[in-house]
C-alpha cells in the first residue's frame, strides 16, 4: 500500500472466512476496490471463531498487504449457551454483542496506529454500528452508517426488548453519524421520514456485482452447459426466508399448471441452491405433487454459484410485500449472469422497481398464485420475452461503480486524520 493513499476504517461482520452469507460481497469488493479509488481500507472485523460456517476460497480476494484485525467474538447460542438455552440480554441486539468489547479496543488501537480520516460500520449485524458509534464518540472521527436493510420495523424484531435495541442504536446513529448509507430508495426515504432532523445526511448506495468473479467464472466455462439436459432450469439461488421469500404460491402455481395439464412431467427443474430451509421446500413439494419438479441442493463456493448462474435458463427472484424496501443483493448478480430473471416481487416494491429499470417485465407478486401461473407458462413458452436485461443497467451495477459512489461520500465526510483524538 502507498502511504498517499488516504485511510478509512471499515468496520463489519461480514468478512471471509465467514461462509453461507452474501453479505460478505459489500465489505469485501470495498476493501479490494477502495486502493483504486485512492483509499487504504482498514479493516475491523469478527474473529472467525464466531462464525458458524468458515471457508477460505474468498480470502484469496482480500488485496494483499490489507490491514486486518479480528476482534474477539462469541455467537451466545453456539458458544454461551448450556443445554441450548442461554440469557437473552447477551443476545441483544444480536447474538455477536460480545464482539464490541474486543473491538472497540481493537479499534481505537488501529485509530493509533494507522490515523484514518473516517470510519465506516455495516449492517446487518447491529454490533457493528455499536461499535462504530463507540469509536466515533471516543476518536471524534466522522462515521459513515451502512445500513443495507431497514433495522426497526413493524413487528420486527419480534421480541420488545431486542426492538427497542434496534430504536437505541437508530437514534445514536442518526445523532452521532456524518452520513448513513441504505441500499434502496425506500429505505433511504423510510428513514428521512422517521428521522427529519438527519434527512439531508441519508444517502442510497445500492449493492452490485463483482465483474473480475464473473470473468473468473466465465473463463472456466468455456462454453454453456445445460444444468439438467432436457428439462428448463429455472435457478433460485440463495436463502429462502419462511417470510421474507415464502415460495408457497408458486407451489400452488405450479400445481395448478399440472392440473391443467400445462406442466407435464420432465419439462421444469426448479433447483433452489443453499436454500437453508429445505425441509419447508421438500414439505411444499410433497404436498403439491411436484417432487420430480424441485430440486433443492447444498451451498458451494462463491465462483461455483455464479457459474451455475450463467448456466441456467433462467433466474428466480423472490421478495415478499412485507420486504417492499429491500432488495436481495443476488439480484445484481443476476443482472450480470446475463440469462433471463423472473421476478416473483409486489410491482409496488423496490425489487420490482430495479427489474423494470433493467427492462425486465416477467413479474407478478410472490403472494398472487393466480398471476404467478400464467407468468410460468409464458416463460416456459417463451423464455427472452420479457426477461433480459438491458446492458446499461447492468453496467451501472457493477460493484466498482458502487465503490466509486462509496469514494464519494468518503471524501465529503472525511477530515484530517490529524484531529482524531483515539482515547
Amino acid at each position: 500500500m502507498t502511504a498517499l493513499l488516504r485511510r478509512a476504517l471499515l468496520v463489519g461482520y461480514h468478512f471471509p472466512p465467514l461462509a453461507g452469507s452474501s453479505g460478505i460481497q459489500r465489505m469485501l469488493r470495498f476493501v479490494q476496490q477502495l486502493p483504486q479509488f485512492g483509499w487504504q481500507p482498514l479493516v475491523l472485523t469478527a474473529h472467525p471463531m464466531a462464525y458458524e460456517r468458515t471457508s477460505d476460497d474468498l480470502l484469496a480476494d482480500v488485496p494483499a498487504g490489507t490491514v486486518v484485525r479480528r476482534a474477539i467474538a462469541l455467537d451466545t447460542a453456539r458458544q454461551l449457551s448450556l443445554r441450548g438455552r442461554y440469557i437473552s440480554a447477551l443476545a441483544r441486539p444480536d447474538r455477536w454483542m460480545t464482539w464490541r468489547f474486543d473491538a472497540v479496543r481493537t479499534g481505537l488501537q488501529m485509530i493509533r496506529e494507522h490515523r484514518p480520516e473516517v470510519i465506516w460500520s455495516t449492517y446487518p449485524i447491529a454490533t457493528a454500528h455499536v461499535i462504530g458509534a463507540e469509536l466515533q464518540r471516543r476518536s471524534g472521527l466522522p462515521w459513515i452508517a451502512d445500513f443495507r436493510d431497514p433495522m426497526a420495523q413493524e413487528g420486527y424484531p419480534r421480541d420488545p426488548q431486542t426492538w427497542q435495541a434496534y430504536v437505541d442504536i437508530e437514534r445514536r446513529t442518526f445523532a452521532q453519524a456524518a452520513c448513513a448509507l441504505f441500499t434502496t430508495p425506500s429505505a433511504a426515504a423510510q428513514y428521512r421520514s422517521r428521522y427529519p432532523e438527519a434527512a439531508a445526511r441519508i444517502e442510497v448506495l445500492e449493492n452490485g456485482y463483482d465483474e473480475d468473479s464473473f470473468t473468473q467464472a466465465e473463463a472456466a466455462l468455456p462454453q454453456r452447459q445445460p444444468l439438467a439436459p432436457g428439462r428448463f432450469t429455472l435457478l433460485h439461488s440463495g436463502i429462502v426466508y419462511p417470510s421474507e421469500r415464502d415460495p408457497t404460491a408458486l407451489f400452488q402455481a405450479m400445481a395448478a399448471l399440472r392440473a391443467a395439464g400445462a406442466l407435464p412431467p420432465g419439462v421444469l427443474n426448479l433447483r433452489f441452491r443453499a436454500p437453508v430451509h429445505d425441509a419447508l421446500l421438500l414439505d411444499l413439494a410433497q404436498r403439491h405433487g411436484l417432487q420430480d419438479v424441485v430440486e433443492v441442493l447444498p451451498p458451494v463456493d462463491y465462483r461455483s454459484a455464479l457459474a451455475e448462474m450463467l448456466q441456467a435458463d433462467a433466474l428466480l427472484v423472490m421478495q415478499a410485500a412485507n420486504c417492499n424496501a429491500q432488495i436481495p443483493a443476488k439480484l445484481y448478480e443476476y443482472l450480470r449472469a446475463g440469462r433471463p430473471v423472473v421476478g416473483l416481487a409486489d410491482p409496488q416494491g423496490d425489487t420490482a422497481a430495479v427489474l423494470r429499470q433493467a427492462g425486465i417485465t416477467a413479474i407478478a407478486a410472490l403472494e398472487d398464485a393466480a398471476a404467478i401461473a400464467p407468468l410460468l407458462a409464458a416463460v416456459l413458452r417463451s423464455p427472452e420475452t420479457g426477461t433480459r436485461p438491458a446492458a446499461e443497467a447492468v453496467r451501472r451495477a457493477s460493484r466498482l461503480q458502487r465503490t466509486a459512489e462509496l469514494t464519494a461520500h468518503l471524501e465529503r465526510v472525511a477530515r484530517p486524520a490529524a484531529t482524531a483524538r483515539a482515547a
